[in-house]
């Protein structure tokens, strides 16, 4: 477990350890790839890919351990197009063809491939017009200021090379609670559609995305995770730019976690402690300086 959301998330990491579980705050010395990173900071606040070299590391070193991502690659984007298969039907269910603008938060790129997928296929058929737009944490802006590039997909570089956009596989993103988006690279698949223009993309920092948050736990009843409240952020100011114009305009996003494991951020919000961390660019050139060098 990522140490960021280890030391965020107490009670995430108790609940599996009710069901069994052995949590290990990564980086943490039970791998050799955890330890180098420790050797070079000990307070080291883990990253996804640091995290993923580990995990890669442990079970490769174990004859009865397997490992399967949950992000980033290709087939996993596949995999969750139910989502928009489903909000497909549940919009011809309700008379409307398509969305006007589909919203969805990105760390590896996941869920927002899993919503806009279908409705893509839709729009490529010339059955509507839909924008489309990303949105990442201003703490791992991996398409608004990383670079196209080969990278590995993890810190230690165990995985192939990927083609993506990256902040570097060497970046550590500040411990902002959206824990699921601190990733410094995006799906090949996701980049490429990004490269030819296929959807737009935007960066929100975190305070902005928990004043949406709250907004909508109080309007809806439901306390959204850290992640999707990106996209809940974006999908708002559209609104109030609607409200503004007089533009009728029909918005899609996916809620894809709540927050019950994340009260300490809320806590922090709406007791004015959170912080918006500035992303300084040497911060970004310094990891992509780093980047594997691939013969052309």
């Amino acid at each position: 477990m990522v140490r960021a959301s280890y030391d965020q998330k107490p009670y995430r990491r108790t609940m599996m350890e009710t069901w069994g579980a052995t949590v290990h705050a990564s980086p943490s010395r039970a791998t050799t790839a955890g330890a180098n990173v420790l050797a070079a900071d000990p307070d080291s606040p883990g990253s996804l890919g640091i995290a993923i070299s580990e995990a890669v590391e442990a079970a490769g070193g174990s004859a009865d351990t397997r490992y399967a991502l949950g992000s980033v690659l290709n087939h996993v984007l596949m995999h969750q197009t139910v989502i928009g298969q489903e909000a497909v039907k549940q919009f011809h269910a309700a008379g409307e063809s398509m969305p006007d603008l589909i919203v969805g938060c990105t760390g590896g790129g996941s869920n927002f491939a899993g919503l806009f997928l279908p409705f893509l296929r839709e729009k490529l058929a010339g059955q509507g017009n839909p924008v489309i737009r990303a949105v990442e944490p201003s703490a791992a802006p991996s398409f608004t200021r990383g670079v196209y590039a080969y990278d590995f997909g993890d810190t230690a570089g165990f995985t192939p090379l990927l083609k993506m956009h990256t902040l570097g596989h060497d970046f550590i993103p500040d411990p902002v609670h959206a824990g699921g988006l601190r990733y410094h690279g995006m799906s090949p698949l996701l980049s490429h559609m990004y490269e030819l223009g296929m959807f737009e993309a935007v960066a929100k920092p975190q305070r902005e995305c928990f004043a949406a948050a709250v907004a909508f736990a109080r309007s809806e009843g439901i306390i959204p995770a850290p992640e999707p409240t990106h996209a809940l952020a974006a999908a708002i100011e559209e609104a109030k730019r609607c409200t503004e114009t007089g533009e009728p305009k029909v918005i899609l996003t996916a809620l894809c976690g709540h927050g019950h494991f994340d009260m300490a951020a809320y806590e922090q919000y709406l007791h004015g402690e959170m912080v918006d961390f500035d992303l300084p660019q040497e911060r970004i050139d310094e990891a992509i300086a780093k980047l594997p060098v691939v013969p052309s």
